[in-house]
């Protein structure tokens, strides 16, 4: 199983500000269907990315804890530097297209006078 790397990123900064979330809430937060976030979360933790542990909530129902294991947090490391990256050359590239547009619109403008 290979989860996109942005889904990965997503989950894994969600889950280590706030362990307790819900599948539900997760999948509120990123945007994804509930089936999407549960297969997400499987695959993680059969990986061995992130440790599940049940505990009781103030309502006596049982919940869950989704915690980041050492090689999960290592895994954060690569995919946030790669991520990271991703945007860097994306900003890069919009502004590049940004700048071209400025041109395109100066040539205009002046054509117009």
């Amino acid at each position: 199983m290979h989860l996109h790397d942005e889904a990965r990123y997503r989950i894994f900064k969600l889950l280590e500000a706030n362990p307790a979330l819900t599948q539900r809430q997760l999948a509120d937060e990123l945007g994804m269907s509930l089936g999407k976030v549960n297969y997400c979360v499987r695959a993680l933790a059969e990986k061995g990315f992130i440790k599940v542990d049940n505990f009781r909530r103030k309502d006596n129902k049982l919940a869950y804890a989704y915690l980041l294991t050492p090689a999960g947090i290592a895994d954060k490391i690569l995919v946030t530097h790669d991520f990271l990256r991703r945007k860097m050359d994306e900003y890069d590239a919009l502004k590049t297209e940004i700048e071209e547009l400025k041109r395109e619109v100066g040539m205009t403008q002046q054509l117009e006078r």
